[in-house]
């Protein structure tokens, strides 16, 4: 089965093009992404695996004729991977926020978009533009079936103490304000992974799995569910991130906006766009330029690794007393995958907790499925690499089959 992957975004849309034979029967055809939808010069970039990238420049004036351009590249003569646009069999969306409505995957239909549509408030950027990706796909291929695969879905299985905060209860009542956690998807993907490649059981261990990239959040997985993470009613809290904030003090945000007279449209764009690592060192959110600075002996560079760092490990070892205990520590994401000195100073002094990193396997690893703990080390450690994507074809596959 031939099946779409969209992810779109308020202004670009990234794609792939899986054919599924079964869920460990896989094909990718095709990935790409389109950008500077509605803006001039929109550029579509697309890239079939053993052929030569494809680009384009041109006015895309909305998702509808976004998406229709990404279906002409993939059925051209020259660019295409597919012969007809009825090869396409289902399209899969990921979608940001499903709130309290989806604890797994499911088939669009009205019920569900109007579902979706009730977490716009809760994920203003995402969900619209989702929306917009699900609508376009209805126009253009009427009557295929869609899937959306949540963010959001794989952290409903938190107990209460985990996802509720401290605040008046009317306030969950009224308004849905607890945590309900990012990243999901990647999350359990890479959970399964390690756990295949370690003998370890997924739905009977102990796991802590660091998504770390330009966002970033670490969950604690207990007997295949998700018990407690670190992103939070958005994807600001937790850990630090390229431009998040991270956990901090509610009342040094209320001391700051007092004192510059700083209202919450410009508060939100502080904690979410001008924090992080580019916050505290005026260079970049990327955090290879960070470790290029380090390097060269930027002290302000040097300070936000560690606090980086930091937080990672504070929340490993937050969780492992959590579930009292650990099974398999996972690494994954652009930064978990591919920083071998980051994996080194969250497992560094560790050892108290049975976690032992294997220096000679881990230093100058990048991106590349290894088991990097020692062999004698109780708490297995595992880079993962992620694949959201695939996880998105395998819903859609199994539920459009099902669907039939």
């Amino acid at each position: 089965m031939i099946i779409l992957v969209l992810n779109c975004g308020s202004s670009s849309i990234k794609y792939q093009v899986i054919d599924m034979r079964d869920n460990n029967d896989h094909d990718l055809l095709a990935k790409g992404q389109i950008e500077r939808i509605g803006l001039p010069d929109g550029v579509l970039t697309h890239k079939p695996p053993g052929k030569e990238k494809f680009e384009l420049v041109k006015d895309i004036p909305d998702h509808t004729a976004g998406i229709s351009l990404i279906i002409k590249t993939l059925t051209d003569e020259s660019t295409g991977v597919l012969n007809t646009l009825s090869d396409i069999k289902a399209v899969g969306h990921r979608v940001a926020h499903g709130g309290e409505y989806f604890s797994e995957s499911a088939v669009i239909d009205k019920d569900v978009i109007k579902k979706i549509e009730s977490c716009f408030e809760l994920a203003p950027l995402h969900n619209p533009a989702h929306m917009k990706g699900i609508m376009a796909i209805e126009n253009i291929i009427p009557g295929i079936p869609q899937v959306a695969v949540f963010d959001t879905s794989f952290h409903q299985s938190m107990p209460a103490q985990s996802y509720l905060y401290a605040l008046p209860y009317k306030y969950y009542e009224d308004f849905r304000v607890r945590k309900f956690g990012f990243h999901g998807t990647s999350h359990k993907y890479v959970a399964q992974k390690a756990c295949q490649m370690t003998g370890i059981d997924f739905n009977h261990s102990k796991i802590i799995t660091c998504h770390i990239g330009n966002g970033g959040s670490v969950t604690a997985i207990v007997n295949g569910k998700s018990f407690d993470t670190s992103m939070g009613f958005t994807p600001v809290d937790g850990l630090v991130m390229g431009t998040r904030v991270g956990s901090v003090d509610p009342g040094a945000l209320l001391f700051i906006a007092n004192k510059e007279g700083i209202n919450l449209n410009k508060m939100n764009d502080i904690i979410n766009k001008e924090s992080g690592v580019l916050g505290i060192t005026g260079i970049s959110s990327d955090m290879r330029d960070i470790e290029h600075a380090a390097a060269e002996g930027n002290d302000r560079a040097r300070l936000a690794l560690d606090i980086y760092n930091t937080r990672i490990k504070k929340f490993v070892g937050a969780y492992a007393a959590e579930m009292q205990g650990l099974d398999l520590l996972v690494f994954t994401g652009g930064v978990g995958e591919n920083e071998s000195s980051l994996r080194s100073f969250v497992c560094e002094g560790l050892e108290f907790m049975g976690v032992e990193i294997d220096e000679s396997v881990n230093q100058g690893l990048r991106g590349k499925d290894t088991v990097i703990s020692k062999p004698e080390s109780k708490v297995k450690i595992v880079l993962a690499t992620t694949n959201e994507e695939l996880v998105i074809a395998a819903d859609t596959y199994r539920l459009a089959n099902k669907a039939r």
